[in-house]
C-alpha cells in the first residue's frame, strides 16, 4: 500500500462515509490526520471510535465559512505543525430536482458547501504549498460533474465547477510542485442523501437514475478512498489535473 509517513493531511467530511474512510486510512498508511465536519455530534462519535494507534485530531468546522476554514488550517498549524495534503471531501446533495423546480435557499447551500467550500479550502492550502513548493490536493467531484443528468440542478453545477477549479489550479501551480487531482465517484454507500431526498415524491426518471438496475456498481466507499490515496502518495507523483472516474463502470453506458 502507498505510504504517507510523517505526511500531515486535512481531510473535509470526515466524520461519516467516504472522508471517514479516507482520514482512516491515510491513518493507516502513516499520516497524521485532521478530521474536519461541520456535524459536531458526528466528529464526537467519529472521535470516540478512532484507534490510539491512528493519530487523527478531529476539528469542528462548516467549510462554507472562511474562518472555520482558516481555523481548520491553524489547527493542523498547532497540532502537527503544517499540512502536506488536503482532500476537498465534505458536500451536501440536492433534491435532485432540475432547475425550474430548484428554489435560491437549495441552490445557494449546495453551491456554498460544495463549490464555494472547495475554493475556500484550495485558496488556503495553495498559499502555504506555495512557500514551501510542495503539496497535494485531492478533491472529490462525482460523475454528476462529467455527466449531465446523474443527480439535480445544483449537485451538477457545483461538482461540474470543482473539476474546472481542479484542473485550473493544477495548470497555474505546477511549476511550484503542487499536485491538484480530482475523483468522480458513482454511487457510494453513504449518507449525503440522507434527510434530502424523499423518494416516494421524485420521479420514475430519477429513480431510475438511482437504481442499480443493468451494471451499475454501488461502492463501498474504502473502494475510493484507495483511489484518493494514491493520488495523495508520491507513487502519483506525475498525476496532476486528473480526473479519475471510480464509478465501478456506470458511465460507460
Amino acid at each position: 500500500m502507498f505510504s504517507l509517513q510523517d505526511k500531515v493531511a486535512i481531510v473535509t467530511g470526515a466524520a461519516s462515509g467516504l472522508g471517514k474512510e479516507i482520514a482512516l486510512l491515510f491513518a493507516r498508511q502513516g499520516a497524521k490526520v485532521v478530521a474536519a465536519d461541520y456535524n459536531k455530534e458526528a466528529l464526537d462519535q467519529f472521535k470516540s471510535q478512532i484507534s490510539t494507534d491512528l493519530t487523527i485530531s478531529p476539528v469542528a468546522g462548516d467549510i462554507s465559512n472562511l474562518e472555520d476554514v482558516k481555523n481548520i488550517y491553524a489547527h493542523a498549524q498547532s497540532e502537527f505543525g503544517g499540512v502536506d495534503i488536503v482532500v476537498n471531501n465534505a458536500g451536501v446533495m440536492d433534491k435532485l430536482e432540475p432547475i425550474g423546480d430548484l428554489s435560491d435557499e437549495v441552490y445557494d447551500k449546495v453551491i456554498n458547501t460544495n463549490l464555494k467550500g472547495t475554493f475556500y479550502m484550495m485558496r488556503e492550502a495553495v498559499k502555504i504549498f506555495e512557500k514551501k513548493r510542495a503539496g497535494t490536493i485531492v478533491n472529490i467531484a462525482s460523475i454528476a460533474g462529467l455527466e449531465g443528468g446523474r443527480a439535480g440542478a445544483a449537485y451538477t453545477a457545483s461538482k461540474h465547477g470543482i473539476i474546472g477549479l481542479t484542473k485550473n489550479t493544477a495548470y497555474f501551480y505546477t511549476k511550484a510542485n503542487i499536485r491538484v487531482n480530482v475523483i468522480a465517484p458513482g454511487a457510494m454507500k453513504t449518507n449525503i442523501m440522507s434527510g434530502n431526498i424523499d423518494l416516494s415524491n421524485i420521479s420514475d426518471l430519477v429513480k431510475s437514475m438511482l437504481s442499480t438496475q443493468g451494471n451499475q456498481k454501488v461502492a463501498d466507499p474504502s473502494e475510493v478512498a484507495n483511489v484518493a490515496l494514491f493520488l495523495a502518495s508520491d507513487e502519483a507523483s506525475f498525476v496532476n489535473g486528473a480526473v479519475v472516474v471510480a464509478d465501478g463502470g456506470w458511465t460507460t453506458y
